[in-house]
């Protein structure tokens, strides 16, 4: 008798969790920067468009589909 090892989930459920981390860690990739060299001066670049709705919705997302992949079930 031979016990083959059984993986909790399907090769899909894996490539979706590993799609999702690709979400998450481009999502954080767009919220850095806009810092300034000079302590004394104040970059508005701080309140950006893609630091303050882009990069927080593309990590939502990202947490969303690492989610979905967790609970998809087999065929």
């Amino acid at each position: 008798m031979e016990n083959k090892p059984t993986f909790l989930f399907e090769k899909a459920n894996y490539k979706l969790l590993l799609i999702g981390l690709g979400v998450i860690a481009l999502g954080f990739i767009l919220m850095t920067g806009g810092g300034s060299d000079d302590p004394n001066v104040f970059n508005e670049s701080v309140f950006d468009f893609r630091r303050i709705r882009l990069a927080p919705t593309v990590v939502l997302i990202g947490f969303g589909i690492a989610i979905w992949s967790i609970f998809k079930k087999a065929k």
